[in-house]
């Protein structure tokens, strides 16, 4: 990559990617800009700019992502009620698409050759960030440090950052043991006690939640109002996406909800164990899948549930840009036009339960049909038994070679 001489680098602040910049100056001679995002993650970014800035960084982005990231990112996966595994939100693997796009959208407007990340060689972000780089700019060259150097320790990289004179916060002090990334979506943790899958998480490791068993002791009611699949109203105010989302983390965190630990499938081949919090895309997910049950039709429904699982993958594994992903979106979009209507939900010590559901527009529940009262003849029960027969044909031929 010697005809390398700019690059653009997703710059949090932080030890890694401090240690990064200085490198990729020293290593490849060339000039670097620094991309930071606020996608909600609930710190500060600005002192990403004195910290560039200290370092010589002439040509420094930072940029407010918040509603890009929820309307564009987040509210479209969960219009396909995407869980990985059974149990992952997906809350680190929808965020890496968007940085993706502005990293190359920057090299575009810098003229740089080339972008680089944190990520390391052992997990799935690093797919993420390059599989989505390449997709958008099929010509863009990917420097990951985390593949060339030697730096493999926390402590290289603090000799490292010694050596260069790259000052970093609370290098004396305590520091989590926890690996953490965050963003409205979720925060997770993995490292430190989390490598040994039998130890319980701490209790105070988490910081977005309560623990469900001193959650408040009265429920919290909500109203959620629904257009074409997407939460626009909590009890009746209308709220941006971005806002929908950091009003739910804070109500349902409060009520203890969201907590996750599981062990997941990473893509390039290892298991890895991870906590996570997930307050508002827990109850999203339950608030959509109830009024979907309302509005939409049963094979459509079914058909969404046969293909989520590969959907999730695909943005668990890094193909958000894929031509399939876009393709199950158009899908999922045109589903979506009749899931409108309002969810009521009671957030109560961990759960998440729904009390409530209704579309005056598009609810396919017909009481006069689905009565064990007297239906006045909207249902003739006589049908059944010929449309049991009917099913039952191949079972009793079978039946009989028995």
């Amino acid at each position: 990559m010697s005809d390398i001489n700019k690059v653009v680098l997703a710059y949090s602040g932080g030890l890694d990617t401090s240690v990064i910049l200085k490198w990729l100056q020293d290593k490849y001679q060339c000039e670097v800009v620094t991309f930071t995002a606020d996608l909600g993650q609930g710190e500060e970014v600005e002192p990403a700019r004195a910290k560039a800035q200290s370092l010589g960084i002439k040509e420094i982005y930072i940029e407010d992502l918040r509603e890009e990231f929820a309307r564009d990112f987040v509210f479209p996966m969960f219009r396909a009620n995407a869980i990985y595994e059974g149990e992952y939100l997906l809350g680190t693997s929808i965020a890496r698409p968007l940085i993706a796009k502005r990293l190359v959208e920057i090299a575009a407007q810098t003229g740089a050759q080339a972008v680089s990340h944190g990520a390391t060689g052992k997990g799935n972000d690093q797919v993420r960030f390059e599989l989505g780089a390449y997709g958008l700019n099929p010509n863009i060259k990917v420097i990951a440090p985390w593949r060339e150097w030697d730096l493999l320790s926390r402590q290289k990289l603090l000799d490292y950052a010694d050596q260069h004179g790259i000052p970093v916060e609370m290098k004396q002090g305590k520091k989590s043991p926890y690996s953490m990334d965050a963003n409205l979506l979720h925060i997770s943790y993995e490292g430190g006690i989390l490598e040994d899958p039998w130890a319980e998480a701490e209790e105070s490791m988490w910081r977005w939640s309560v623990a469900p068993e001193t959650a408040p002791d009265k429920p919290t009611y909500l109203e959620l109002t629904y257009e074409k699949g997407d939460i626009v109203a909590i009890n009746g105010e209308t709220m941006s996406p971005a806002t929908v989302m950091s009003y739910l983390n804070k109500v349902a965190g409060e009520n203890g909800i969201g907590r996750l630990d599981i062990v997941e499938n990473r893509y390039v081949g290892m298991k890895s164990r991870g906590c996570y919090e997930t307050p508002a895309g827990t109850v999203m997910l339950r608030a959509h899948r109830a009024i979907e049950s309302l509005t939409l039709d049963r094979e459509v429904a079914h058909l969404k549930d046969e293909l989520m699982p590969r959907y999730a993958s695909l943005i668990y594994n890094g193909y958000w840009w894929a031509p399939e992903r876009k393709m199950m979106q158009t899908m999922i979009d045109a589903s979506q036009q009749t899931v409108n209507g309002d969810v009521r939900i009671k957030l109560y010590k961990g759960n998440v339960i729904v009390v409530g559901r209704r579309s005056a527009t598009d609810s396919l529940f017909d009481e006069s049909m689905a009565t064990f009262e007297d239906d006045a003849g909207a249902y003739d029960q006589k049908d059944a038994e010929g449309f049991i027969k009917l099913n039952a044909l191949r079972l009793k031929i079978a039946g009989k070679k028995r």
